[in-house]
């Protein structure tokens, strides 16, 4: 007799995630945010090593293992970092450039793109390195190497995104749409760290 998946099918049960999740949002905002960024970030690890495994599959190269200190390292990243930052963040936008200021859609995105996203990505790869043990003078390396390739990519891939996110969706939401957008850009961040 086959089994059925009802969680899938059943709308009432996506309804109740939802809705505690906007619960929890309510009552407990920045641990929500913080929470979500750590779990989601993690996902994102995953899904890069995942990729790898696959790709060394197809290339007949050596087989990659599943690195499980990665995900713990980004679910560090996003549960202390990731959430509570990006938290107190676009509520700092709303009160500096309410939506009165004229231009204030642009000034938003610059604000975002050219101070807030360069700074969050030397953090991140600080952070991350120091996870993993890193010494300065590879964190250095790392920088040298990797970071301004990675920077460019940040604002070809983030850019629309970001003008999106701070100027349409609600302030409430702006953490959760930008931790699902970086599932796939800490998959990609992964990729080009090492």
């Amino acid at each position: 007799m086959p089994t059925q998946s009802l969680l899938i099918r059943d709308s009432s049960f996506l309804t109740r995630v939802l809705q505690q999740y906007l619960s929890l949002l309510k009552q407990y905002p920045i641990i929500t945010k913080s929470v979500t960024s750590g779990i989601l970030s993690a996902l994102g690890n995953l899904l890069s090593q995942a990729l790898e495994y696959r790709k060394s599959n197809k290339e007949n190269s050596p087989k990659k293992e599943i690195n499980v200190l990665g995900p713990v390292h980004f679910a560090i990243f996003g549960l202390f970092i990731t959430g509570p930052v990006s938290h107190y963040f676009y509520h700092l936008l709303e009160v500096l450039l309410p939506n009165t200021i004229p231009y204030c859609l642009i000034k938003r995105l610059l604000l975002e793109r050219l101070v807030f996203a360069p700074a969050f990505l030397l953090l991140f790869y600080v952070v991350m390195n120091a996870l993993e043990g890193k010494t300065l003078a590879d964190v250095q390396n790392k920088l040298k190497t990797s970071y301004w390739p990675a920077m460019k990519m940040n604002w070809k891939v983030w850019t629309p995104i970001q003008f999106i996110n701070i100027n349409y969706v609600p302030v409430q939401f702006r953490v959760l749409f930008a931790n699902l957008v970086a599932l796939f850009w800490y998959a990609y961040l992964a990729s080009v760290r090492k």
